[in-house]
């Protein structure tokens, strides 16, 4: 089983905070090569709906000195597990959960501001020492 990121701990009390019980710590999924490790997988019931909201989140610290060479290899896993989530579960949405401060770096550049919408990125944008999430970008 792969090493939890820095921040695993602080993502789990941000998405608890906002009532979202953890489901899955972490979220194995199967493939024709074998398995593979999503970080967390989680459920919210929607009372006015009466259905639940099933989300998988990959987490990343960025706190590596080469931010871009962990943003391909974030990208990659990204990529992969969504394709995997798409036949073993579809209704289960995949974000990727980055700190706020490589958010407002990186990701607010052009460069990764066209790869999020050329690949549908979904992001939670969370605040580790606070242990909150400050955004959802669906």
């Amino acid at each position: 089983m792969p090493a939890r990121d820095v921040f695993h701990d602080a993502v789990i009390h941000a998405l608890e905070r906002e009532e979202w019980q953890i489901t899955h710590d972490p979220y194995l999924i199967y493939y024709e090569l074998g398995k593979m490790y999503i970080d967390l997988g989680a459920e919210k019931v929607l009372a006015a709906e009466k259905k639940n909201q099933k989300i998988a989140v990959e987490i990343k610290s960025f706190i590596q000195t080469a931010a871009v060479s962990e943003f391909h290899t974030a990208l990659g896993q990204f990529i992969n597990y969504r394709t995997i989530l798409k036949e073993s579960e579809p209704n289960r949405i995949l974000y990727l959960a980055i700190p706020d401060d490589t958010y407002n770096s990186l990701f607010r550049t052009r460069f990764v501001q066209k790869i999020m919408i050329d690949y549908k990125l979904k992001l939670i944008i969370y605040k580790p020492t606070e242990e909150v999430i400050q955004q959802w970008i669906s």
